[in-house]
């Protein structure tokens, strides 16, 4: 199942994509809204899929609704993962200004950032050059939590998947590096991170390892790799971030941008206002973002 967010009447409604028809189905409102069917287990999932099946709802063409990200209610920072594709750790040696580690690392690197980052899937991408000169993009693949669980096992970790989605971690370099090197504040600033288009439970994502990333920037593709070239596959990813810490239903993790960086290019590639920004995963659908200049200071 697709499970998109859209307002109807003013009201906040899950719907259920179908791609190959170019529909979205609207859920029952007392089902709830994404938020509330990921929390809710597979009870939920199950209302969910009855109601859409035999419940007669409302359907209505794909491009005439405006979908929103699939997730409003968080219970905390997004969690993310760094330096997860070899390729990427490698290009940018050298240019990470004092946070060069000495070796690949043997453990997935964690950070978070901030939940009011997130933006929907065609929203725009909120641009300040007073704030920070160097934009940079990272499309990502990115999974929710959908059943609580701390030290889980690797074999079992998938079991705590509720869905996946595509993400761009759209980051401001400089700011990262005038922190302290930590990357917390140069990737939280507000309205900057595409989440969507919608989240697609596990039982309808197949191999984990080959699913295609893909990021544009006015039509050039800058970054394109599949995710079998992780270096901690998802269960590790899982199994580590929850070792000793509860991960809980609605947790959003992102797994890491593969190779193809502005700021790891030679000459270097930032963002700047107008800019389209596209970011696909197969199977998971697309984002479509415009970079536009926005006062945050």
């Amino acid at each position: 199942m697709k499970l998109a967010s859209l307002v109807v009447e003013g009201e906040r409604r899950a719907g259920a994509v179908d791609v190959s028809r170019g529909t979205v189905t609207l859920v029952p409102a007392h089902v709830g809204t994404v938020d509330d069917i990921v929390r809710g287990g597979p009870a939920a999932l199950d209302a969910a899929r009855a109601a859409v099946a035999h419940g007669g709802p409302e359907t209505v063409a794909l491009p005439h609704v405006r979908l929103e990200s699939p997730l409003h209610r968080f219970n905390r920072d997004i969690l993310c993962t760094g330096w997860n594709y070899w390729d990427h750790f490698e290009e940018s040696k050298g240019r990470r200004e004092g946070q060069d580690p000495q070796e690949r690392p043997r453990h997935p690197t964690f950070f978070t950032k901030g939940p009011d980052t997130v933006i929907g899937p065609a929203d725009d991408i909120a641009y300040d050059p007073d704030l920070s000169a160097r934009w940079d993009y990272e499309a990502e693949i990115a999974l929710v939590i959908g059943r609580d669980g701390r030290s889980i096992p690797e074999e079992k970790a998938l079991d705590h998947v509720f869905g996946y989605l595509v993400a761009n971690d759209v980051s401001q370099r400089d700011l990262q590096r005038a922190h302290g090197g930590q990357w917390l504040k140069g990737k939280s600033i507000d309205a900057t991170m595409p989440l969507g288009p919608w989240l697609t439970t596990a039982d309808e994502v197949g191999d984990l390892t080959a699913l295609r990333v893909r990021c544009e920037v006015n039509g050039q593709v800058l970054q394109d790799a599949t995710s079998g070239q992780m270096a901690f596959p998802v269960p590790r990813i899982i199994a580590e971030l929850s070792r000793g810490m509860t991960l809980r239903a609605g947790d959003v993790v992102l797994t890491g941008t593969p190779s193809g960086i502005g700021s790891a290019r030679e000459p270097q590639v930032f963002l700047a206002d107008g800019d389209v920004v596209v970011t696909r995963v197969s199977g998971l659908g697309e984002l479509r973002n415009e970079v536009r200049r926005t006062r945050l200071t």
